[in-house]
């Protein structure tokens, strides 16, 4: 958990970096890492395995049967139509029962996967499962990946890069991303064609693209496809919690947030805490921290004098006529970044959450959140990191002959290390600087000898924190 993979070139050895050398991560998590004491309160239990072995038994008392059923029935639907392995079926089914739990993980929607971390999280999540049936055979760990499939941010999510260049997808976009259309993508898939040309791994990753975008009619189907094509050799579960069968559990708790904003009350007050011990908030909760999902539209729900309403002002209600949409539809409430957790965590039977730095860090400021609703707060981990490179690359590196961590110091941090390994003068101007103060001490004060009113001339300078 500790370290920053590097694996250069198949079959080179992989060289391994301490995260809090590699210049990438905050200080929240570097001293979440370290498990410094002054964090303790903000997160129950540390991703260790005797930590994971209690999260277990707690899980195991807490979870409620019913909503297990759900699960497994919901998912069922989800996959209906979609051809899967034996080890995912397997895991399927394990779902119903009371000895199965999850290790979990989730991303949005980005077009062919996005960012390469998008893999690394569901490998961490594997990893960890395979850890704990050794740890625990008598129990069932299924790896889960959890599709942001409500967020509305399609501008974060309609491209990909690739040999450099930025392949995009053009689309009228509004509400809910999962439920876009894929109309426009077999222009990608023809671009993407041409790029990766006629090798036999380029034909495999043009296919996929085309079986995924191409003969899908929305973005979550595409999305599940993808996910379940690269890993259901693993037994990935992949879930879309914009289901009307999920929320139906979730009604309580929306109901608390639109009546009484707990989030916003203890997020607000964690936040300040964080910063007191000098960390940075990652998020801001609102006063109400649901959308309204509609037709094509998904939209931040406020309160007001008289009810409740839409932030756009479009649409507006009274309490008891919000409350009636939430138990009539509650497929129409979409919880935003910091209530997704608490939907994850009452739907699933979970043990651990694996994100990105980031996304530890606002996890970090949701624990009184979790407390609020009477919700276990689950234990949470760093995906792992890898940074991949050609052989080209890797040779050029060992013909700086510098310290691998200097590659991840920044550019003149970089040009200064080579700088001084490589001269053979010794590049110091301390002495130097030193001298030119104490000249300018003995001019100031011949001035102030000469003439009292050239006191005020030379100051020397602070420096800066």
């Amino acid at each position: 958990m500790g370290y920053f993979c590097l694996p250069f070139a198949l079959f080179m050895p992989t060289i391994t970096l301490p995260y809090s050398e590699a210049g990438y991560f905050s200080a929240i998590i570097l001293d979440y890492l370290q498990q410094r004491p002054e964090l303790n309160s903000f997160y129950g239990r540390f991703p260790s395995l005797e930590g994971l072995s209690d999260q277990l038994a707690d899980r195991e008392a807490q979870y409620d049967p019913a909503i297990r059923k759900a699960l497994a029935t919901e998912l069922e639907n989800q996959y209906k139509g979609l051809e899967f392995s034996d080890i995912t079926r397997a895991n399927l089914k394990a779902l119903k029962e009371s000895n199965t739990f999850t290790i979990t993980t989730g991303h949005q929607l980005n077009l062919f996967s996005g960012p390469l971390y998008f893999l690394y999280k569901i490998f961490s999540v594997i990893n960890l499962c395979e850890r704990l049936k050794e740890e625990h055979p008598a129990k069932n760990f299924v790896p889960v990946f959890w599709m942001a499939s409500e967020d509305h941010d399609f501008e974060e999510i309609n491209y990909f890069n690739l040999h450099g260049k930025k392949f995009k997808w053009e689309h009228e976009a509004g509400g809910a991303v999962g439920d876009l259309d894929t109309q426009g993508l077999d222009r990608v898939a023809k671009l993407l064609e041409s790029e990766l040309g006629k090798s036999t791994n380029g034909k495999y990753l043009s296919d996929l693209f085309v079986n995924a975008y191409t003969k899908h009619n929305d973005l979550s189907a595409a999305t599940r496809y993808l996910a379940n094509e690269l890993f259901s050799a693993y037994g990935l579960v992949i879930v879309d919690g914009n289901s009307a069968a999920l929320k139906k559990w979730m009604i309580p708790y929306f109901k608390k947030e639109l009546l009484e904003q707990p989030t916003h009350k203890t997020v607000g007050h964690t936040s300040g805490q964080l910063e007191e011990l000098g960390y940075k908030r990652q998020v801001n909760p609102r006063e109400i921290n649901l959308f309204y999902l509609g037709q094509g539209n998904r939209v931040r729900i406020v309160e007001h004098e008289e009810g409740f309403g839409l932030s756009d002002g479009q649409q507006q209600w009274s309490k008891e006529q919000l409350l009636n949409q939430l138990d009539e539809y509650p497929e129409r409430f979409s919880p935003n970044a910091l209530l997704r957790p608490l939907y994850q965590e009452v739907i699933l039977p979970n043990l651990c959450y694996i994100g990105g730095g980031g996304e530890l860090a606002y996890w970090l400021q949701l624990r009184s959140c979790f407390e609020s609703f009477q919700v276990p707060f689950p234990v949470v981990m760093l995906r792992n990191s890898a940074l991949l490179a050609t052989e080209k690359q890797w040779k050029k590196f060992e013909s700086f002959d510098i310290p691998i961590a200097s590659f991840f110091s920044g550019r003149e941090q970089l040009i200064n290390d080579y700088t001084h390994q490589h001269s053979e003068i010794k590049i110091d101007f301390e002495p130097q600087r030193a001298h030119l103060v104490e000249q300018f001490k003995a001019l100031h004060q011949l001035a102030t000898q000469t003439d009292r009113s050239f006191e005020g001339l030379w100051q020397p300078k602070r420096k800066s924190n």
